[in-house]
């Protein structure tokens, strides 16, 4: 593994174990389905959008992502 991936790995572990420390329980059985994208594609297309030059996230996401990157 290059030091890309170590980092990547590291945060992860360290981002998911913190973010579900402060999860909001209500007592109500909550969905927890799988994604069908993984972390790091989701993580790679929030990163194209900074780089974007769109405005909001939807458009990016209707004129880039879902037109070039679907099948």
């Amino acid at each position: 593994m290059n030091n890309l991936d170590a980092f990547f790995v590291d945060f992860c572990q360290i981002f998911f174990s913190a973010w579900e420390e402060h999860l909001i329980f209500s007592g109500i059985k909550q969905r927890n389905k799988p994604s069908l994208l993984s972390v790091s594609e989701v993580m790679t297309i929030v990163i194209a959008f900074h780089q974007s030059g769109y405005r909001d996230f939807k458009t990016y996401y209707i004129h880039f992502v879902y037109f070039y990157l679907t099948n």
